[in-house]
């Protein structure tokens, strides 16, 4: 099976999922500024999520085009993954409705977590289909962001017993961790295709 296909279900879900948590954004019925303000936890809370989605969309975008082909197995690893993906505008919008309470704090951290395992297990089933000529093992190396970020949300999720603030700047913390551009598929793509190229 080709990657075109997967790829464009896979957007196509993200895009829901983001159209979604924006329609948890109620309009209110005053017209004045102050009527905005109860509604800036949910934006906040809404801010933060879709900066996660987009960070989610743009780096499984880099994966598959790293990917020389998709199996079974890389299909319900996909799946998985938008799964955990699916249920960010429920802890969104409880998190936000809450005003970031400890449970839906701990809860949107539960979901970060679970998304980020499936992402890993997406990345390795990808890897483990393609064998020892992986490019997307040679690209990703020790991929320290992607094994500090579960145990960052781990941390967070443990936090919110004591403090939910604590909590909410690891999410923001981790989400400024995947914001700084990350290179390395892109590299490693360039300097196949120069060596294809040479030889």
């Amino acid at each position: 099976m080709g990657k075109s296909r997967l790829e464009a279900f896979s957007d196509g879900v993200i895009a829901i999922i983001i159209t979604i948590m924006v329609l948890d954004l109620k309009v209110p019925h005053d017209d004045s500024l102050e009527a905005l303000r109860p509604l800036l936890p949910v934006f906040l809370s809404y801010v933060l999520s879709f900066v996660y989605v987009g960070i989610y969309w743009n780096n499984h975008h880099h994966m598959l085009h790293a990917s020389m082909k998709v199996s079974g197995a890389v299909l319900w690893a996909n799946l998985h993954l938008l799964f955990w993906l699916s249920l960010f505008p429920f802890a969104t919008g409880w998190m936000g409705e809450n005003q970031f309470a400890a449970g839906p704090t701990a809860v949107y951290g539960v979901v970060l977590l679970m998304a980020a395992i499936a992402y890993l297990v997406l990345q390795h089933t990808i890897i483990a289909s393609e064998g020892a000529s992986s490019v997307l093992k040679e690209a990703l190396g020790n991929d320290w962001k992607g094994k500090l970020s579960p145990l960052l949300y781990f941390l967070a999720i443990v936090s919110t017993f004591w403090q939910a603030w604590l909590a909410q700047l690891i999410y923001v913390a981790a989400a400024l961790l995947w914001l700084v551009p990350d290179r390395r598929i892109e590299h490693t793509l360039q300097r196949h295709e120069q060596e294809d190229k040479r030889g």
